[in-house]
């Protein structure tokens, strides 16, 4: 490739190639930590503005909110509580047969999904990155990638081993049109056909189902009862998922033949056969008794008011593309330097709504890592488990995509075919997963930052999983406050001390002395600091008491445990007496002893240790951690 005599070349600690949620979500991540260059482009001319991924699930919406994200989408979107299932009727058309709620898992916080068009979620990170001075650069396209083999300049965290040219698509002259990036990491988070991934020759493993969806978003004139809840139905004539979105609309998947929509002639699909209108016309067959057309206002509604009845367009484009995707898995981790997210490494049917939360909820995973190394906090070989717990999440996904999708797409059984799928297999099936596809009981395996060698110190806390919510009492102001919105994913280890009940004039002895241990400048706390200090950049602490707010006063508290007066909570119930309370009982964690839970800044807990563990709790972090060397 010939340069042009004044090629533009940069330097950016992290490049991210791609800007759907995955590369946002990174993104984001790597903005609001500060002080890391980043680098974010997308070959697309504009940012998605309808359609896509349609859903937020519980735990997802947990991580958005530790990005202070939250609030506005659950104002924007649909919430989904419950779900209804339709089976075959002795009729030929379908019948009611239950109503669930859609989110089983006790511990959610929000137990609900969220059910709001992709844009509208990106516009989300894009706002907020502008907040921190970084735009998505597009129409931008990448060229070429080479990654140096100088092993020293590998492992310097101060080189920039990789080159990457890109090509300003929308640039008015050819001398404008190239660019020379070089960086010390780079995410590719470029999809399903992912450049990167391909550049660097990693292969995707898995096959293909051959189950054929449309995609049809509208909003309906009906007299469905459910189409304001999430709706699974089963008839003879094939399945339908209804999925009740923001405003007035409702995303319709829509089992189809390949009959239904290829043309015999040409072996590709017919436009004409493949629009709104006709999967509505072929497929309005499993309502029967029910009718559905379109709707003829729209108040509210943000998309095509001016062109009522309002569908939009079914997401096709080859017959590949609605068939449900290949479920396929690859390698996260590339040479040390080069990482691979969202599609670009697994792909799934899009029905079981875990596609656009996995590939944020990858980059959730990898942005931490990433910052605690380039400030030379971390050691580098952290990295490795972000290819070690996501791979294995992608993995169970697409065995249960499998699963899911051989379940929803087969025949139901009736009392003419009793070979067929029975709504009770089904239904087992679905609230089995509740747990994995909530995100709620994502469990990362053993590693040097999850150890669960002192796991029975607090039974219900289960380390390697997310730190569960518990409404707790400030002491200083009897406030409630949620454990979860103490945790922002602001790229610090939340040490959360439980110290038990401060009643016991021995008890104040041991608490004394474990913070003499902890104010050791030879402790993690200092020796890991930047400032020296125990609450820093590093650390924050959070002390929970087993106390009343009547008569608990907070500077009892050892100063080192009490960093700032908002950082002592009491486990007690609010004025009211409605909210918080139990909480050292549901985390199976005595009052009469001290224990410490450490959680990492993407929420999952690393580690819990009792106060005479304090060596395991050093060398937790002495195995991935870097001294901070002050001057």
């Amino acid at each position: 490739m010939t340069m042009p005599l004044q090629t533009p070349v940069s330097f950016v600690d992290v490049l991210i190639i791609g800007a759907g949620p995955a590369g946002l979500m990174c993104g984001n991540a790597l903005a609001i930590a500060g002080g890391i260059e980043v680098k974010i482009i997308d070959q697309r001319p504009s940012k998605t503005s309808v359609g896509h991924a349609d859903g937020l699930q519980p735990r997802t919406i947990e991580v958005l909110q530790s990005y202070g994200l939250a609030e506005r989408l659950l104002y924007e979107g649909n919430h989904m509580y419950m779900c209804a299932y339709y089976n075959p009727s002795q009729s030929g058309g379908i019948e009611f047969t239950t109503r669930v709620p859609d989110v089983s898992i006790p511990t959610a916080r929000y137990p609900f999904k969220i059910a709001l068009h992709q844009g509208a979620i990106e516009d989300a990170f894009l706002d907020s990155m502008a907040q921190h001075n970084l735009k998505v650069d597009r129409p931008v396209k990448p060229l070429a990638i080479e990654l140096s083999r100088d092993q020293e300049e590998l492992r310097s965290l101060s080189s920039y081993p990789i080159k990457v040219t890109l090509a300003h698509l929308d640039a008015a002259t050819d001398a404008d049109k190239l660019e020379v990036v070089y960086a010390k990491y780079v995410v590719g988070a470029d999809g399903a056909h992912s450049w990167v991934r391909k550049a660097f020759g990693i292969t995707m493993d898995g096959d293909q189902t051959n189950y054929v969806w449309g995609v049809v978003d509208m909003v309906p004139d009906t007299n469905f009862p459910d189409i304001r809840n999430k709706a699974a139905i089963h008839s003879m004539n094939g399945s339908l998922m209804i999925i009740p979105r923001e405003s007035e609309k409702v995303r319709l998947y829509v089992q189809l033949s390949e009959k239904d929509i290829v043309d015999a002639t040409t072996g590709r699909v017919s436009k004409s056969k493949s629009s709104p209108e006709n999967i509505l016309e072929v497929r309005i067959k499993p309502f029967h008794v029910h009718y559905m057309s379109t709707f003829v206002s729209c108040e509210g509604c943000k998309e095509n008011t001016s062109s009522l009845p309002y569908i939009s367009s079914v997401r096709h484009r080859t017959v590949d593309d609605i068939h449900d995707r290949t479920a396929c898995c690859c390698q996260f981790f590339g040479r040390d330097r080069v990482f691979i997210a969202g599609d670009a490494c697994h792909t799934h049917s899009p029905k079981a709504g875990q596609g656009m939360n996995a590939s944020m909820n990858d980059t959730h995973n990898l942005a931490w890592k990433i910052t605690q190394v380039l400030r030379g906090w971390a050691n580098p070989s952290i990295l490795r488990t972000y290819e070690s717990e996501r791979r294995k999440f992608a993995q169970d996904l697409i065995d249960f995509d499998k699963r899911f999708a051989a379940l929803f797409s087969g025949k139901p059984r009736t009392s003419a075919d009793q070979d067929g799928i029975s709504h009770e297999e089904f239904f087992k099936a679905y609230r089995t997963a509740g747990g994995f596809t909530s995100g709620m009981n994502i469990h990362y395996s053993p590693s040097v930052i999850v150890n669960p060698k002192h796991q029975s110190c607090a039974e219900t806390l289960v380390v390697g999983q997310r730190m569960l919510p518990q409404v707790f009492v400030r002491a200083a102001d009897a406030r409630p406050v949620e454990i979860h919105d103490l945790l922002p994913a602001d790229t610090r280890f939340k040490i959360l001390i439980f110290l038990g009940s401060m009643d016991e004039e021995s008890r104040l002895v041991d608490i004394n002395a474990l913070a003499d241990q902890l104010s050791s400048p030879t402790g993690f706390l200092r020796k890991y600091s930047t400032d020296g200090q125990a609450s820093s950049f590093m650390f924050d602490l959070i002390t929970i008491v087993a106390g009343r707010k009547e008569n608990f006063n907070y500077l009892t508290v050892p100063q080192i445990f009490r960093p700032h007066w908002s950082k002592v909570l009491l486990d007690d119930t609010d004025v009211t007496g409605n909210k918080g309370g139990g909480g050292y009982k549901r985390f199976g964690i005595s009052s009469e002893s001290v224990t410490l839970v450490i959680v990492r800044p993407d929420g999952y807990i690393g580690m819990v240790a009792p106060a005479d563990a304090l060596g395991d709790v050093h060398e937790y972090f002495a195995s991935f951690l870097l001294p901070c060397h002050r001057s």
